[in-house]
């Protein structure tokens, strides 16, 4: 190393220390301020929220057509399961878009207030009478 061209023969350990110190200084400085994501990482978490809700809205037709074909198939009634299970899959994968813009609203929602952030889609009023009238007559 006493031949290395970018530190030079004569160059010690302190001074090549002092130098990565320098460097290092440099490059935090040219970095900036990380504290909080930059705009592009917020719209890119926008765009998996959407791409999550277009899924799951094919997902619920997807299945249904499956059933609803699988089953005309299977009895030889060729369009009568497959429509009705399409609009069951339609209407489950509205459901569960609906359930997730609650989630998604509810989680910013609670962020706003300071109040635990990530409600489940479980905390629903319903929900909570169940579990309230849950030790039924036990």
């Amino acid at each position: 190393m006493a031949n290395d061209p970018v530190s030079g023969p004569d160059e010690d350990d302190a001074t090549r220390r002092e130098r990565l110190r320098n460097l290092e200084r440099r490059i935090a400085e040219a970095r900036g301020d990380p504290s909080g994501p930059p705009r592009g990482e917020q719209h890119f978490s926008q765009a998996n929220q959407a791409w999550r809700m277009v899924i799951e809205l094919v997902a619920g037709l997807g299945i249904g057509f499956g059933i609803g074909f699988g089953l005309d198939y299977l009895f030889g009634t060729m369009p009568i399961f497959l429509v009705v299970f399409v609009l069951l899959g339609f209407a489950a994968g509205i459901n569960v878009m609906l359930r997730t813009a609650k989630e998604i609203s509810g989680g910013l929602t609670a962020d706003a207030d300071g109040s635990q952030a990530g409600k489940t889609s479980g905390s629903s009023p319903a929900g909570a009478d169940e579990t309230e009238d849950d030790d039924g007559g036990n």
